[in-house]
């Protein structure tokens, strides 16, 4: 178990998740987690425009819109599922639909059904790779950005059943 594995466990991970607005990427392009539901079904970000997350153009630097996003649907699902299962991010694409200007937010949404199903999957086939997605809102609600990933989630159990 990772430092950060252990430190989400001692916090809590509702608490821990709102700390990473203190990670050091994070900080600087400043993301901030503005709200997490103690039972992890839902965490929202913001980032405002800054002179540190700002492209030649003056909108929202597009590295900055993928990372305020990046890793979240990973953790939600690894903290879900818990020690039985491994979780990675497989893959991602990243839609830019118009110029992000002033605070952008993201709400991401892991409802229970979906983990439930995703856990039955994982257990019947021992590695699946389910697709979450989120769309990043400028302040009148309208879309910035879409961002797809890919996950991949096996039972810890699979590899060894499968040798």
């Amino acid at each position: 178990m990772t430092f950060l594995q252990r430190a989400a466990r001692r916090l809590g991970n509702d608490r821990f998740l709102k700390l990473l607005r203190f990670y050091p990427p994070y900080f600087g392009a400043g993301v901030r987690i503005v709200h997490v539901e103690s039972d992890l079904t839902v965490l929202e970000v913001e980032m405002r425009l800054s002179p540190w997350n700002r492209n030649f153009v003056g909108t929202h630097f597009g590295g900055s819109l993928y990372s305020m996003c990046d890793p979240f649907f990973m953790l939600m699902l690894m903290m879900h599922l818990g020690d039985r299962y491994v979780v990675w991010d497989k893959s991602a694409s990243i839609d830019f639909l118009r110029p992000g200007r002033g605070t952008v937010r993201a709400r991401f949404e892991m409802p229970r059904e979906r983990v439930a199903e995703v856990r039955a999957e994982a257990d019947e086939k021992g590695k699946i790779n389910p697709t979450f997605e989120v769309t990043v809102v400028d302040e009148q609600g309208e879309p910035v950005a879409r961002v797809r990933k890919v996950l991949s989630v096996r039972r810890k159990d699979a590899a060894r059943a499968a040798a």
